[in-house]
C-alpha cells in the first residue's frame, strides 16, 4: 500500500474537526467535554471560552449547570494539570494517570519529602477531607502539627497529588472565585473511583479527540511514558500516515479527516486551550513556534485567537473593549471583528462593544 503523507494543513484540518473547531457543534456541553477528553481548566472560567467557541448557541449554564450537580468535576489529572472532565472520566482516569501526577510531586519536591511517610501524610489527608471540603490553607494548617519538620506547603502539595481530588463549586462556576477548596473526587461525585481507563481505552481516546498522532503525541498529552508498545498493540485497528518530516502518525480508521483546503473561521479560544498543548510537535496549530501564554487571573478574558485554524494572536477584554494583538496584520479581519463581537456578547453582555487590532503578542 502506498504511504499517504499528510501535510501540517492537513494535520491541522483534521485537528480542528475532532476539537469541534471547524464548525460549531450542536452537542450538549457534558457530551463536547467527554468527546474532547476533558477541557484544560487551569483557570476556572476559560472553560466556558473553550466550549463557547467550540459549541452552537452555547450558554453559562451549559455549564454551571452541570457543574453544580457534579455531571462534570474539575481535577488534576493529565499532565498533572487540571481538567475539566466529565464525573465518569475523572473517576476511570485517576488511576490510569495518578503515576503522572505523583511523578511531577516527587520530582519538584524529592528533597523535602525525603524521610516523611507520605502513605500516612495520605491517609492523614484522607480523613482530613472527608470531614468537609478544605482549602489548601486550611489543609496545610492541619497537617503541620502532626508533621512539625516538614514544609507544610508541601504536605498539602502531597495530599493534592496522591489523593483523586475535585475542586468544588462554587468555584468553577462562572464569575464566582476565590480559593480553590479541594474534596475527595468520590465523595464529591457519589460514585467510586474505577479500576482505571485502559491503555488501549486511552489511547483510541486521544487519537478520537486530537489524531492523526505520533506515539509521542500521546505521550505529551497525557504524561504518560511508554506507549509505543500500546500504538503496536492496537496497530490492526488503527490507519498510519507519515508527516512531512516522516515520522509515523496513527489514527481511527473512520475519523474525519477533512480537505486541506477546507476553510477554518476565527476561533477565540482561552489562554491555554488544549488544541495549542496536546501534540509534542505543535506545528499544526502553532507553525511560528510561539509559546502559548498562561497569564495570571481566572480566565474568561483573556485568551489565544486561531486564523485559518493557526494560532497568530492573542486577545483580551478589558472594560468593554477587546484588543486583539498579532505580530503582523491579520488576514480577514472583518470575519474576526464579527467572531469577536460574538464573544463580547457572551462574556461582556450588554454593554457597547469595541474591538481593537494591534501589532505586539
Amino acid at each position: 500500500m502506498t504511504e499517504i503523507k499528510l501535510s501540517p494543513r492537513a494535520l491541522n484540518r483534521a485537528t480542528l474537526a475532532r476539537q469541534l473547531l471547524l464548525e460549531h457543534s450542536d452537542l450538549p456541553a457534558v457530551a463536547a467535554i467527554g468527546h474532547l477528553a476533558g477541557l484544560q481548566a487551569q483557570a476556572p472560567d476559560s472553560s466556558y471560552v473553550g466550549l463557547w467557541s467550540r459549541l452552537r448557541d452555547f450558554q453559562v449554564d451549559d455549564l454551571a449547570k452541570p457543574l453544580a450537580t457534579r455531571e462534570v468535576v474539575r481535577s488534576t489529572l493529565m499532565r498533572g494539570t487540571v481538567h475539566l472532565v466529565t464525573a465518569e472520566d475523572g473517576l476511570a482516569l485517576w488511576p490510569t494517570v495518578k503515576p503522572v501526577v505523583e511523578r511531577g510531586f516527587l520530582g519538584h519536591y524529592s528533597r523535602e519529602v525525603a524521610g516523611l511517610d507520605l502513605t500516612a501524610i495520605a491517609e492523614a489527608g484522607r480523613r482530613l477531607l472527608a470531614e468537609r471540603p478544605r482549602t489548601r490553607a486550611e489543609i496545610r494548617i492541619a497537617l503541620s502539627d502532626r508533621w512539625p519538620g516538614a514544609d507544610p506547603t508541601v504536605l498539602a502539595y502531597a495530599v493534592n497529588s496522591l489523593l483523586p481530588l475535585a475542586h468544588v463549586t462554587p468555584r468553577g462556576l462562572w464569575g464566582q472565585h476565590g480559593p480553590v477548596a479541594f474534596s475527595l473526587l468520590d465523595d464529591w461525585v457519589g460514585e467510586p473511583i474505577t479500576d482505571g481507563i485502559t491503555l488501549d481505552d486511552l489511547v483510541l481516546r486521544y487519537l478520537t479527540a486530537f489524531g492523526p498522532a505520533t506515539v509521542r503525541d500521546a505521550q505529551v498529552w497525557s504524561g504518560l511514558t511508554k506507549l509505543k508498545e500500546v500504538f503496536e498493540r492496537l496497530r490492526p485497528r488503527l490507519r498510519t500516515f507519515t508527516d512531512a518530516e516522516g515520522k509515523e502518525l496513527f489514527d481511527l480508521p473512520d475519523a474525519p479527516r477533512p480537505d486541506p483546503e477546507t476553510p477554518a473561521p476565527p476561533r477565540f479560544l482561552p489562554e491555554y486551550d488544549n488544541v495549542l498543548l496536546s501534540h509534542a510537535d505543535r506545528t499544526r496549530v502553532i507553525p511560528d513556534g510561539r509559546r502559548v501564554p498562561l497569564p495570571p487571573g481566572t480566565g474568561g478574558r483573556r485568551g489565544t485567537l486561531l486564523v485559518d485554524g493557526e494560532f497568530l494572536a492573542i486577545w483580551a477584554i478589558k472594560g468593554a473593549t477587546l484588543t486583539i494583538e498579532s505580530r503582523k496584520p491579520l488576514r480577514d479581519q472583518d470575519s474576526i471583528a464579527e467572531e469577536g463581537a460574538r464573544l463580547m456578547e457572551f462574556v461582556v453582555p450588554d454593554e457597547n462593544h469595541d474591538v481593537h487590532f494591534g501589532i505586539g503578542g
